[in-house]
């Protein structure tokens, strides 16, 4: 082609053929494109926190955007209104959401945080944890019914994409409300753990029970949020992905507070009479590990993971708790080259069941044929020796015949001319004598 790019092609193992563009064409240009709608729609994102009280989930959100996602509390009218109240007295599990749209270089995020006040605070925590199984599994429901109508051209997304589980830090292990719940819910959400309030313990506690945490979590079988690496990603990438996880699960402190250091720069912190808390240095807290898997490197696999795996592992198994049966052939991928060759082994396979099945009935046949000619020999063969035992009784009747008659049986004559012979002897004298009779000779 005159003025065009030549390219190699190569077949991969899936039967596909791979073809290396040795000019430029265009469609490498694609992921600019989608940056360009992706700025243009903006994002959407919901993060659930779960915890007990006290142990600053508010706090660390705000921390994280760097903006008042959570409103100040106001302790009075807190007191007020309180956590609902079940009527023997136990407070349950209220769920509530607070939405914000943050923009950060033209880029729109709009956030949902999920939170879960009164969860761990009842005397009674057995079944805390089933109203926000159920409000995740009502999201995922939501999202399905609105996938069915006729018109979906505006899908409101609210899935949980990622749920904080604020751990206390007691530096012992995980308690009995902190395991169940988590065995609870890791198939329906993107669990990360968090220490929170690490400032409390010392370095030394805070390894200790981060040890301690994950080898409960490995023993009840509990799935978290991981990153992970693949080939398309660089040595640096990989790198920061094994940092991160070796974090988990997050030690962080939260603060919405600023701080002056002795050589006098400002940071984000707590003060103590002993020192400063800076809660953006890796040094004293894993705040940063943590913003950056969840914000800056991790958030689109986030989202990922729960629309790919969580929700149509929810969907999939609701439609069949409905009855719908799929036809998983439908939807495999159309290769001419290995439907020829399929078709091709089902024909063999069909022409040699026939074969087969012919074989089978031609043997049949024979040995029915056979059967009936050892049938026909044998009734041959008796007829065969009845005609002759009849033959032999006719010879000796005629013998005896021949006897009383006094014809003897000469060597050279045959056994039905001598009985021709007797026979005309026996009519010459019935003649005379009638001819006598006549006569009056008796």
């Amino acid at each position: 082609m005159r003025g065009g790019t030549s390219m190699q092609s190569t077949t991969g193992a899936s039967g596909a053929t791979k073809k290396k563009m040795n000019g430029y064409v265009g469609f490498s240009n694609y992921p600019n494109q989608e940056h360009r709608r992706s700025i243009k729609r903006g994002f959407n994102f919901t993060l659930m926190v779960a915890g007990e009280s006290g142990l600053g989930k508010s706090t660390l959100i705000n921390t994280l955007f760097e903006s008042k996602v959570y409103p100040a509390k106001d302790e009075n009218s807190h007191a007020a209104v309180g956590t609902p109240t079940a009527p023997g007295g136990t407070k349950t599990v209220e769920i509530t959401s607070v939405s914000a749209e943050i923009v950060e270089n033209n880029v729109k995020l709009r956030l949902s945080v999920v939170d879960t006040p009164g969860f761990g605070d009842s005397i009674n925590n057995e079944q805390a944890w089933q109203p926000i199984l159920e409000n995740i599994e009502s999201r995922f429901d939501a999202y399905l019914a609105q996938e069915n109508r006729v018109n979906r051209s505006k899908i409101v997304d609210n899935r949980v994409n990622a749920l904080l589980y604020f751990i206390k830090p007691t530096g012992h292990s995980l308690r009995a409300i902190d395991i169940e719940f988590m065995k609870n819910l890791h198939n329906k959400v993107n669990l990360i753990p968090v220490i929170a309030r690490a400032d409390t313990l010392t370095a030394r506690e805070v390894e200790q029970f981060k040890a301690r945490v994950l080898a409960d979590i490995n023993f009840h079988g509990i799935q978290i949020f991981r990153p992970v690496s693949d080939q398309f990603d660089d040595p640096d990438t990989i790198a920061d992905n094994k940092a991160i996880a070796g974090k988990i699960p997050f030690a962080v402190v939260g603060s919405e507070r600023f701080v002056e250091r002795a050589d006098g720069t400002r940071v984000r912190g707590r003060q103590y009479p002993w020192g400063i808390i800076e809660v953006e240095n890796e040094a004293h807290n894993d705040f940063v590990s943590l913003r950056q898997m969840l914000l800056r490197t991790h958030m689109e696999e986030l989202r990922d993971a729960t629309d790919v795996s969580l929700y149509e592992t929810y969907r999939t198994q609701k439609l069949l708790a409905l009855g719908h049966v799929q036809d998983n052939s439908v939807f495999r991928e159309f290769n001419p080259r290995q439907q020829a060759e399929e078709e091709e082994r089902v024909h063999a396979a069909k022409m040699q069941k026939l074969e087969a099945e012919m074989a089978a009935v031609f043997k049949q046949k024979v040995q029915e044929k056979e059967g009936k000619l050892r049938q026909s020999e044998e009734e041959l063969h008796t007829r065969h020796k009845d005609m002759k035992a009849v033959l032999e009784r006719q010879r000796a009747e005629l013998e005896e015949k021949k006897r009383r008659l006094g014809i003897s049986d000469t060597p050279h004559a045959m056994p039905m001319n001598a009985h021709a012979h007797a026979m005309q002897d026996v009519a010459q004298q019935q003649v005379l004598s009638k001819d006598k009779k006549k006569r009056g000779f008796f």
